[in-house]
């Protein structure tokens, strides 16, 4: 049986959202106008996963407006984990459920001109250039249902814009908090890099919460423009009964770099999409993810990078581990499009799998129109390598640690990724939970 899309809000409901927010004409327009398109779009239809009876228009709760955090001490211990208690010129943004609840903003920051607010505030004053990037570059309005319903019923956020010749050396850092089992979160981040310019981006989804029945809607937009470096680095903990669809994409100019390290950590169902566009000659994206899955958990992760400039460089790796009976697709996209001679493109999906019931599928896809490229990709699907095991048992190691430390050197390349040190614990703590 299929679950009823009948929207639960109408156009005067997002017309009075949008006014509530002070929200310029411009946005108050696209809301409106992608509410009528969610009405027609069909949902996306990832490969190999049936989602049609899976939950992501059925909710009567759109905001949740939470008290805000006077000061770090106030944060929720899984939040506090993650931050750098003591710092005192940090730029750091916390999400409270819907409402923008703690922001500070490093000096030098403001000095070089650079732009971190939630996405309301930038709505209102910096409109022009939000309208500039807004679902426009990246994803777009009526790709799919959920692109537009999206776009309706944006309720959290940020955005956050370098201009051109700023190296930000400090890591920027976002944190969503979850701790009302009634929220249903459609988040957007758009992040804009300028010619020239450097930004390291790590954010967290982090539900303190152990169960929930909502529904959240991620979209994230990174623009980097020509000769810029953009290092993208998320950890998404969601509580068991969420359902999540997150669609993470970037476009990188000419000779501009956009890096991603994702751990995949959610608890629900999750359909997610990354996908890189190297639309610049010498553009060049590397995406790396980490994935565990657990109890009867379905999930759907599709990477994608597409080559259109020539001598661009796209590199995909995916590394997850199945328990219990979770199901997890992995499907890795490599597209070279006609004209982007030159270009190398590779992926290795390797999924390890722990009990009888779990289930994993990673399937390569390279699809080349040009002749002089270079391509290629692997995949494995299997259990924790008996000879791994027998080496490190031979040196005294209780099989349950060998396990152990097997599994945590297999995800070992997206952990080390992360720039933010309380990041990295907080993954391996997650993947430690999980896996155990």
């Amino acid at each position: 049986m299929t679950i009823d899309t009948k929207l639960p809000f109408d156009q005067e409901y997002v017309v009075n959202f949008s006014k509530e927010n002070s929200e310029p004409a411009w946005l108050s327009e696209l809301r409106i106008n992608a509410l009528a398109s969610a009405e027609q779009l069909p949902l996306p239809k990832p490969d190999k996963t049936k989602i049609n009876k899976w939950n992501f228009t059925q909710f009567d709760s759109h905001v949740v407006k939470s008290e805000i955090y006077q000061s770090l001490s106030e944060l929720p211990e899984q939040a506090k984990a993650l931050v750098d208690m003591d710092a005192t010129n940090q730029s750091l943004y916390i999400q409270r459920n819907t409402t923008p609840a703690f922001l500070t903003i490093s000096e030098e920051l403001k000095a070089n001109g650079v732009i971190f607010t939630d996405i309301f505030t930038a709505a209102r004053e910096h409109g022009d250039l939000l309208q500039k990037y807004f679902m426009k570059n990246g994803v777009k309005v009526d790709e799919h249902k959920l692109t537009a319903l999206h776009a309706a019923l944006m309720n959290g956020g940020i955005f956050l814009y370098v201009p051109k010749n700023v190296e930000v050396k400090e890591p920027i850092q976002a944190i969503f908090v979850h701790d009302d089992a009634s929220l249903n979160l459609f988040n957007h981040v758009i992040v804009v890099v300028e010619d020239n310019s450097k930004v390291t981006y790590v954010e967290n989804y982090v539900s303190t919460v152990d169960s929930a029945n909502g529904i959240f809607n991620i979209v994230t937009e990174v623009i980097a423009n020509p000769n810029s470096k953009v290092q993208y680095g998320a950890v998404d903990t969601l509580a068991k009964g969420i359902t999540t669809y997150v669609n993470r994409r970037g476009v990188a100019n000419k000779d501009a770099r956009i890096e991603w390290a994702l751990g995949l950590m959610n608890d629900g169902n999750t359909i997610s999409e990354n996908t890189t566009n190297l639309m610049g000659d010498g553009s060049f994206g590397d995406t790396k993810t980490v994935v565990v899955g657990r109890g009867e958990q379905v999930q759907n992760f599709t990477t994608s990078v597409v080559h259109f400039g020539k001598h661009s460089e796209g590199y995909i790796l995916k590394h997850g581990v199945m328990k219990d009976s979770a199901t997890s697709i992995f499907n890795g996209i490599g597209k070279i499009e006609h004209g982007a001679s030159k270009s190398n493109a590779e992926q290795e999906s390797r999924v390890l799998m722990l009990s009888e019931k779990a289930r994993g599928d990673a399937n390569p896809i390279l699809l080349i129109d040009e002749d002089d490229v270079t391509a290629g990709h692997a995949a494995s699907v299997g259990r924790v390598d008996p000879l791994q095991l027998y080496y490190l048992m031979s040196r005294g190691i209780p099989k349950t640690e060998a396990e152990r430390l097997v599994i945590h050197g297999f995800l070992a390349p997206v952990v080390q990724a992360l720039p933010i040190e309380g990041v990295k614990k907080q993954l391996t703590a997650v993947i430690e939970r999980k896996v155990k």
